[in-house]
């Protein structure tokens, strides 16, 4: 069966905090709720090659993310003791250190616009400026300056792609092309009218 037009696919992963927080059916429900469905999901520790493969950054990434430590560090009035872009760098060693601290839940969501939807309801990357109503702003307080201050990566629930082709990448980095299930939902017939050999009518 192949994908219809509608069936943008996002890569979703629940963090450690999310899992230790028993938040995994909380978060889920949140998806499902939308009309997305989930096509592929599985819970496994995270390897470090994999992890720092996954998040896929540059040095430009890495700069602009250590010069916003170091204006927090002076503002804070903390020595800096690096390089900005060393900074950059040790939020994605942070992050993966977090990662493989305990299971991780990997997901495939697909619907109209799953990218867009979901980035919505998870929120901004930071907690504690994160809007009401969304996953990062409703379940947890954290903040880049705190997280910098006591060297560690933000705890903020959740990770989900950015753009398709992130989407895709990140898809086929963690999933095996026989995980990822093709199947009609009941919501897909009402929301998208399609048949159950899963063509437009």
């Amino acid at each position: 069966m192949e994908r219809q037009p509608h069936q943008e696919r996002t890569f979703v992963m629940l963090k450690p905090d999310a899992v230790q927080r028993g938040l995994m059916g909380d978060l889920i429900k949140r998806f499902e709720a939308t009309g997305l469905k989930c096509s592929a999901m599985k819970m496994f520790n995270a390897d470090e090659k994999r992890l720092f493969e996954h998040y896929n950054k540059d040095d430009e990434w890495f700069l602009a993310k250590g010069n916003r430590i170091v204006e927090d560090l002076k503002a804070q009035g903390k020595a800096v003791e690096k390089e900005p872009i060393e900074y950059g760098k040790d939020i994605i060693r942070a992050n993966a250190k977090f990662m493989m601290s305990a299971p991780v839940v990997a997901m495939v969501w697909e619907g109209n616009q799953a990218v867009a939807v979901i980035k919505k309801l998870v929120g901004s990357t930071e907690p504690a400026t994160s809007d009401v109503g969304t996953v990062r702003g409703d379940y947890t307080v954290d903040s880049y300056s705190h997280a910098a201050v006591e060297d560690r990566a933000v705890r903020n629930l959740v990770h989900c792609s950015d753009e398709v082709s992130e989407a895709e990448r990140e898809i086929e980095l963690w999933f095996k092309d026989e995980e990822v299930m093709c199947y009609v939902t009941a919501q897909e017939r009402i929301m998208y009218d399609v048949n159950l050999d899963g063509t437009n009518e």
